[in-house]
């Protein structure tokens, strides 16, 4: 994919819009949905894709230094990893507030930004992996063979329901939404096990 959408008989009208995918359709919202799961997979050129658990790795690294803002974490993180990873604040910041939910950090204004720093607690966390390498030095990038097939078949998949979306019935669209929803689940199942 490409970042274009179908012409042709893939993309067919019946959802309204001229191609099918007007504003607010239920097509524009399946290719929507395909576009950000095809980016979440895709590899920008120069930019690793870090696991999940990196990103707060990377933050207790940081605050065990000195206290930091989000956006100042997620420079330093750039910078340390010489522009090869730059976590979006749509990372840092969920897991910043995970970390204090945790009563791993406390947050506190100085200056009139939010600025984060640990606890005991999160100090004996950081201790507890010293003998890791900081994340951004340590890097393994998700673009192992096994994460590619994960990402193809995630594709091929949001593929096959958006042609379901295009062309199913009521009925068929009912089946697909209890089997993408089972799938999803599954996948959780999965994840909860490592």
């Amino acid at each position: 994919m490409n970042g274009q959408r179908p012409t042709g008989g893939f993309g067919g009208a019946g959802f309204g819009g001229e191609r099918g995918f007007g504003a607010g359709s239920p097509g524009a919202a399946i290719w929507e949905a395909m576009e950000q799961l095809r980016s979440t997979f895709d590899p920008r050129p120069g930019v690793k894709r870090m696991a999940r658990g990196d990103v707060r790795a990377a933050v207790l690294a940081l605050l065990a230094e000195q206290p930091m803002h989000g956006y100042q974490i997620i420079q330093e993180i750039e910078e340390r990893s010489g522009g090869s990873w730059k976590p979006s604040a749509g990372s840092v910041y969920p897991t910043l507030q995970l970390l204090a939910d945790e009563e791993l950090i406390v947050a506190e204004e100085l200056r009139g930004r939010k600025t984060y720093s640990l606890t005991d607690l999160g100090r004996a966390e950081v201790e507890g992996s010293a003998d890791r390498p900081a994340p951004w030095e340590s890097s393994s990038p998700l673009g192992s063979e096994q994460h590619r097939a994960l990402s193809k078949a995630a594709v091929e998949l949001a593929a096959a329901a958006a042609q379901l979306g295009r062309s199913g019935t009521p009925d068929q669209v009912k089946q697909a939404v209890t089997v993408l929803d089972d799938a999803r689940r599954a996948l959780y199942t999965i994840l909860a096990q490592s």
